[in-house]
């Protein structure tokens, strides 16, 4: 169910034994299941919800299984609207309607035995909106249903008369000497007859799954010669609320015996631990809550004994039982009385703070039963599955059935077996801390927190460890984290490390006598200040060394970062040098250039004159030739011409 503090809250205490065979393997398990929170069905604090089943019941149903049991939406039933919270963030009421049938079918729930148990939860929803109207019978005041068609649901379900129902819960009948009276009932009476029957059948039908689940899980092999298992105790913690009852009642003296088992557990370990390492040390007083203890259960005319009594008396009643405990415990210190007489409540002064508990309503609680006309109208019922459950009833006489153990009888009982069990057992422990009630990260609530904490037994715990010497280090331990407070101390494993642990105490802290800490057989023990002390010594080498590990690391760095600018520097000289250079070689290169083309011109033109002269000497000399070649032919041809004239 959703709580204010928890959106996944079992409402039951259970005993989880685990079973293993000789090779380690889990071969079965079993549950023990300790005061189901039945007042829930029918009343809801603020922002809290019933138990999740009624919610996807509804959600995850098909339209025609919807349809066969008379749901609509949650909207719809008084049972699921009192907390005023119907969806919850973060929770898909119809994919975990989809887990818990997926569950049923591998713990081996037949089909018809899971349609057996939705068909008396939604009887419940309908007989929740059941609603009755004042009327006088007689001149008594009685009363009647006022809608009738809720009842017919309910019995269409529980296959029951309607009308058999509807005059079982506005009326109760007595047999007194053979005569049979019939007592009318006034409305809000009949409310609480209609509340009780819910919280019966919804009670025997989760015992009959626990059962069921039990027998499916609970197989131990044969084969193994001896039974090794490890038990899980997930119960209740200590509740203190604004209003208390007699469920509160029960969780706390339950508390109460887990408290004093599990301070006597701390403190038993803590004289073994002693004892075995040859400690001195004187008694450690502890707050022993067995007065409590005394007060509520154990001695004769006991707050339960009384509760128990009175709810055996036909005519008891709250009143007269709270005027009981007042007679009785009033001059017992541990015993809060109101001071107002007519203030309904008694208070009782727990190892996590005074209770105060309302009366209203206790021994109704107590007795567990409801009305024989209710029995007479399940024998008649067609439900197979319902009348397995009353089946033990229905064979009783209704004399039988008055004399049935008291609520507050069974669960003392049930815890006895618990803590004889845990008694057995090497037992651990585990702490839940809830940092906040809005259930939201990054969020601590100191307050909530150490109240938690006392509440939980941590602070009785804690007392008695500081009482003692609380830190423990092994030699080796103590030499590993500490040696550097005395650098004549070898590494651990180097000598004798007894020896040399001793020496490392005696130097920081003194020695054992003076300064009050011890050396057993095989660890040294201390107390919180020599831990301060110890740890501040530590704390200022472990500065002084970082003091030095910093100027070694800073000078590295420094000379690091000097070495790669001088690195750097040489690089850019070298590039800057040989820039330089490439720039002298291509100007001497451009020169060299320049001066060989200079060169080759001036050869060339040399050469050029050279060969033009010669050129021109050959053209002269070539024309000369010519030219007496032509005067000899012109000479020739005139002497010719001559000769011929002649």
């Amino acid at each position: 169910a959703k709580t204010i503090r928890n959106d996944n809250s079992s409402r039951f205490g259970k005993y989880i034994d685990i079973s293993f065979d000789e090779d380690g393997a889990i071969e079965g398990a079993s549950i023990e299941q300790y005061l189901l929170e039945k007042s829930r069905l029918s009343f809801q604090a603020v922002d809290e919800r019933n138990y999740h089943i009624f919610y996807r019941l509804i959600a995850g149903s098909t339209p025609q299984e919807l349809s066969a049991l008379g749901l609509t939406k949650a909207e719809d039933f008084a049972y699921l609207t009192g907390g005023g919270c119907i969806q919850l963030p973060g929770m898909d009421d119809v994919e975990e309607w989809g887990g818990i049938r997926g569950a049923m079918k591998v713990l081996g729930f037949a089909e018809d035995e899971q349609w057996n148990i939705f068909r008396l939860v939604a009887a419940f929803l309908h007989l929740g909106n059941v609603e009755f109207d004042e009327t006088e019978v007689n001149n008594m005041m009685a009363s009647e249903v006022a809608n009738m068609g809720a009842v017919e649901e309910a019995c269409k379900l529980f296959e029951v008369d309607g009308e058999a129902m509807a005059d079982a819960l506005t009326t109760q009948t007595t047999v007194t000497r053979g005569e049979t009276i019939v007592k009318q009932l006034d409305a809000e009476r009949a409310v609480d007859v209609r509340d009780a029957f819910v919280k019966q059948v919804y009670g025997r039908i989760f015992i009959w799954i626990v059962e069921k689940i039990n027998s499916t899980i609970s197989k131990q092999s044969k084969r193994s010669a001896k039974r090794t298992s490890i038990g899980v105790l997930d119960i209740f913690g200590f509740e203190n609320f604004t209003q208390n009852s007699f469920e509160q009642l029960c969780i706390n003296y339950c508390n109460e015996n887990l408290q004093q088992f599990f301070v006597q557990h701390i403190f038993k370990l803590e004289q073994l631990e002693y004892d075995k390492e040859g400690i001195n040390w004187s008694k450690i007083e502890f707050q022993d809550n067995q007065p409590v203890l005394d007060m509520i259960a154990e001695r004769p005319m006991n707050i339960l004994a009384l509760v128990n009594e009175e709810a055996k008396f036909p005519k008891g009643t709250d009143e007269s039982m709270l005027t009981k405990l007042h007679q009785n415990h009033a001059k017992n210190p541990l015993y809060l009385k109101p001071r107002s007489h007519n203030d309904p409540q008694f208070g009782i002064s727990h190892f996590a703070g005074n209770v105060y508990y309302n009366s209203d309503g206790f021994l109704e609680k107590n007795r567990d039963t409801f009305s024989n006309d209710l029995v007479g109208v399940i024998s008649d019922s067609e439900n197979q599955f319902l009348l397995g459950l009353f089946q033990t009833d229905m064979s009783q006489g209704s004399e039988t059935r008055s004399k049935k153990q008291t609520l507050a009888h069974q669960f003392k009982r049930s815890l006895d077996e618990l803590m004889t069990t845990l008694g057995a057992c090497n037992p651990y422990f585990v702490r839940c801390i809830k940092p906040n009630e809005y259930k939201k990260p990054n969020m601590f609530d100191r307050l909530l927190c150490t109240r938690q904490l006392r509440y939980s037994g941590m602070m009785e715990t804690i007392r008695i460890r500081r009482a003692g010497y609380p830190i423990r280090h092994t030699f080796a331990e103590f030499i590993a984290r500490y040696r550097l407070l005395d650098s004549s101390i070898p590494p651990p494993g180097a000598g004798d490390d007894k020896a040399n642990a001793i020496a490392l105490a005696t130097h920081v802290l003194g020695e054992q006598d003076s300064a009050d800490w011890q050396s057993g057989h095989s660890k040294i023990f201390l107390k919180d200040a020599h831990d301060q002390k110890l740890e501040d010594a530590r704390e200022e080498a472990f500065t002084d060394q970082a003091v030095v590990l910093q100027r070694i690391l800073r000078g590295a760095l420094a000379r690091a970062r000097f070495n790669a600018m001088k690195t750097s520097m040489i690089t850019v000289q070298d590039r800057f040098r040989a820039f330089q250079a490439q720039r002298r070689f291509a100007a001497m290169r451009t020169g060299f250039g320049r001066l060989q083309a200079t060169l080759r011109m001036k050869k060339l033109s040399a050469e050029f004159q050279r060969t033009r002269d010669n050129v021109l000497g050959l053209q002269t000399r070539i024309r000369g030739y010519l030219a007496r070649q032509t005067h000899r032919s012109i000479v020739s041809a005139v002497e010719q011409l001559q000769q011929e004239c002649e």
